[in-house]
């Protein structure tokens, strides 16, 4: 006959498979298709580790540790992972939470997932064109967006802006 601690048992497995599988960041290139898509030994082998964990694992920097937080010239900043131009320099802002931030991308550059890790929903920032995973964004952010895209400097390169002709 029909245990009933045979059925505990399952339930029971099958409950905390499930819990695990939400706790854990799903990649958001299984989602979406992109412009740009490269194998993971492809992507391994363009990006820094850093980077790779980063943009294609959903990780993160530790906080004050990208060069990038302290950029303070005109300029661009863009994908690592495909160079698309993301946020201008005139957007960014300090947050003081020790990653770069700005209050707007430039038009058509992000995409947005949500992201339910360790048990909280987020909205989690990507590349649209390569779907490297950039940071999240967060609505306690300076006007006029009242928006913080809270970027892995790591995530990003830096283009300076031309010097001005006199």
């Amino acid at each position: 006959m029909f245990d009933r601690r045979i059925l505990l048992a399952s339930a029971a497995g099958l409950f905390g498979f499930a819990s695990l599988r939400w706790l854990r960041a799903s990649p958001v290139e299984a989602a979406e298709k992109f412009e740009i898509e490269k194998t993971d030994a492809e992507w391994r082998a363009q990006l820094t580790p850093q980077q790779y964990e980063i943009l294609r694992k959903q990780g993160t920097e530790r906080p004050g540790s990208s060069p990038l937080l302290k950029e303070h010239r005109k300029g661009i900043f863009a994908c690592a992972g495909c160079d698309l131009p993301l946020f201008s320099s005139d957007t960014k802002f300090e947050s003081g939470t020790g990653w770069p931030s700005f209050y707007q991308p430039l038009e058509k550059a992000v995409g947005t997932t949500s992201d339910r890790t360790f048990g909280m929903v987020r909205t989690e920032v990507h590349c649209r064109r390569c779907g490297g995973h950039l940071g999240h964004v967060f609505d306690d952010g300076p006007k006029p967006t009242g928006l913080r895209y809270c970027i892995d400097g790591f995530a990003l390169v830096f283009h300076p802006a031309a010097p001005s002709a006199t």
